[in-house]
């Protein structure tokens, strides 16, 4: 009986399948473990790191290079995860954490500065760019967890566990940002009336 249950499982989601055993009145479950191939995840993710790592260290060159290495960093390691999803995120922290070693790095600290760095990037509109520099205005335990909210679409558990940190912690943040953005907003559009 409890082969059935396994062929079937595997016939359901053939990523995460899971193998069933039951006996003594209890159901057990155990998840297999999954990787994905580089190229895929590169498809799939890679303007996703790229915006993460920009958003860490805003320079266009360490974020690329941040996003390259998480990639190379996955194919390398023999860690096999749980879902996609948890792919996704082991991604997302590395990138992270590139990207801050990339940003206290002396070379890359002294090397252009953020208004160098605005003139590169195109936006959909003036309002637009106006938001993107003020977010890039905040510290960057404020702006990584806004982008990761506002633009990866993490909920707030999910960004806990990326950064791990409390979601009380990440609700703080994120408050602590909207009223920043709220005063740095306030200032510049009151400004161009």
């Amino acid at each position: 009986m409890s082969d059935f249950f396994v062929d079937f499982f595997k016939f359901l989601s053939p990523f995460a399948a899971l193998s069933c055993i039951m006996g003594k009145g209890t159901f057990y479950k155990q998840v297999i473990l999954m990787r994905l191939p580089v190229d895929t995840l590169v498809q799939r993710y890679h303007q996703n790191l790229y915006a993460v790592a920009y958003s860490v260290c805003s320079n266009r060159e360490d974020a690329e290079e941040a996003a390259q290495d998480a990639f190379i960093q996955y194919h390398i390691s023999k860690k096999e995860f749980d879902s996609e999803e948890h792919i996704r995120a082991w991604l997302i922290r590395v990138t992270i954490n590139k990207a801050k070693n990339a940003a206290k790095s002396f070379w890359r600290r002294n090397r252009t500065s953020l208004e160098d760095q605005l003139t590169t990037l195109s936006f959909e509109s003036e309002e637009a760019s106006q938001v993107f520099e003020a977010v890039m205005q905040l510290a960057p335990k404020y702006r990584i967890v806004v982008h990761l909210f506002y633009y990866e679409d993490y909920s707030v558990r999910e960004i806990a566990e990326i950064l791990k940190i409390s979601e009380a912690n990440v609700k703080t943040r994120l408050s602590r940002a909207r009223a920043m953005l709220r005063d740095i907003l306030k200032e510049v559009w009151s400004d161009d009336e």
